[in-house]
């Protein structure tokens, strides 16, 4: 039977990945009533971003959330290391940050939205709706009061003071109000795939650079989940070449991975990502806001994008909170979270832009066997200046702290 049903909240969330879920929590948090529309019936999907830096976990820290967070299964490293030909290179030193947690803590990203949302759900102000696929915009009077979406039996009507897109880079949201990102360039895609793990596999750094290949290798505890780096638009091309020559390129790339290539049956088991580095110039518009992917897609350089999506959430649910409580949120007030989070966004974009111009396209246009460029040889003489990356990386520019106004409220 197919229903129709409208809702009422002061604040309205597309998506549901890492800006959407704090967001919400927060607001719900501090008294606000908020509705979370998230489009698939869980979180589990693969290929998300797992990596939750220190910044983050300061911000769970002064949830009161800390303890808890780090009781799920994770794994924790306080540098970022990387094989390039045959030196071993320490790009970041996490162990002298600041912050309670002085490390880089690995959890699929699926399990960080679940424990968010359990929480958020021990709010009676949050809502969260799964299975639920905003598909378009409410607008009355030149404003945005609130979104229709798809359910499995039907359509819902949510009618806010806000609405915030938070759906990614591929955001519904921000096609509807008719703002283009602007693309900033990515020399590569990755191809992400799963290869089991031995016990007896030798422990791996982060990256392993040589001969014109980049691989990414997380520990899984049972596996290893693999991103190979590729020159941009290129996917097609290995296929065409074949996955016995992608396997053999895997083995000579990690040679104790050899014995277990052929787990790899097909490339249906392989999947390309397509990278992108893009901001829309202009986050809001009378009624809505965006903030996250939808707003600035990331690199997967430093594993950033997650932690600045939550800084984001952060800023908007500090500034926002108050104002809901008046009930008057202005365009200025959007301004504000937007100018809050635009300069350390552009700062990570054009360090991110800089890193891929100047190293990692140079290096995916290279055969011959890698050495280290040269501030990476400087990183491995002069130990102190690995700080300097650790800092940007773990803590970030401008972060976020959980305000008063973010309060619990009963």
């Amino acid at each position: 039977m197919n229903t129709h049903s409208t809702v009422r909240v002061q604040c309205a969330i597309a998506g549901g990945g890492p800006a959407a879920i704090m967001l919400g929590f927060l607001l719900a948090r501090a008294g606000i009533e908020v509705a979370v529309c998230e489009k698939w019936p869980d979180f589990f999907r693969d290929f998300r971003g797992d990596t939750i830096h220190p910044s983050t976990m300061e911000l769970l820290h002064e949830l009161g959330l800390l303890d808890e967070f780090l009781k799920l299964p994770h794994d924790e490293t306080t540098k970022v290391e990387a094989d390039v030909g045959d030196a071993k290179i320490t790009i970041a030193d996490f162990s002298h940050l600041s912050t309670h947690c002085k490390f880089l803590a690995f959890m699929p990203q699926w399990d960080f939205l679940s424990f968010i949302s359990t929480h958020a759900k021990q709010c009676p102000a949050f809502h969260l709706y799964m299975q639920t696929e905003v598909t378009d915009l409410i607008e009355e009077s030149g404003r945005i009061v609130g979104m229709r979406a798809k359910q499995k039996d039907g359509e819902l009507e949510i009618r806010a003071d806000l609405v915030i897109g938070a759906d990614g880079r591929h955001s519904t949201v921000r096609e509807k109000i008719g703002l283009v990102p602007t693309e900033l360039g990515a020399p590569m895609d990755v191809l992400w795939f799963r290869i089991s793990r031995k016990t007896s596999d030798p422990a791996v750094a982060l990256g392993r650079i040589d001969r014109g290949k980049m691989m990414i290798m997380l520990d899984r505890t049972d596996f290893w989940q693999c991103g190979y780096i590729i020159p941009k638009g290129h996917a097609e091309e290995f296929k065409k070449n074949g996955l016995p020559a992608f396997l053999e390129s895997l083995a000579v790339l990690q040679p104790f991975l050899a014995d277990r290539t052929g787990e790899i049956a097909s490339w249906d088991q392989v999947k390309m990502l397509s990278v992108s580095v893009s901001r829309v110039e202009t986050w809001h518009t009378k009624g809505l806001l965006l903030i996250g992917d939808a707003a600035h897609a990331m690199s997967p350089i430093g594993g950033v994008g997650i932690n600045l999506a939550i800084q984001d959430a952060v800023a908007a649910a500090n500034i926002l909170a108050p104002r809901f409580r008046t009930g008057s949120i202005t365009e200025s007030d959007l301004a504000a979270v937007e100018r809050r989070r635009t300069f350390p966004m552009k700062v990570i974009q054009r360090m991110q832009v800089l890193i891929q111009n100047k190293l990692i396209s140079r290096i995916l246009a290279s055969h011959e066997h890698s050495k280290p460029p040269f501030f990476l040889r400087v990183l491995k003489r002069v130990p102190l200046l690995r700080r300097i990356p650790a800092y940007l990386i773990g803590i970030g520019v401008r972060p976020e702290h959980i305000g008063p106004s973010l309060s619990l409220k009963h």
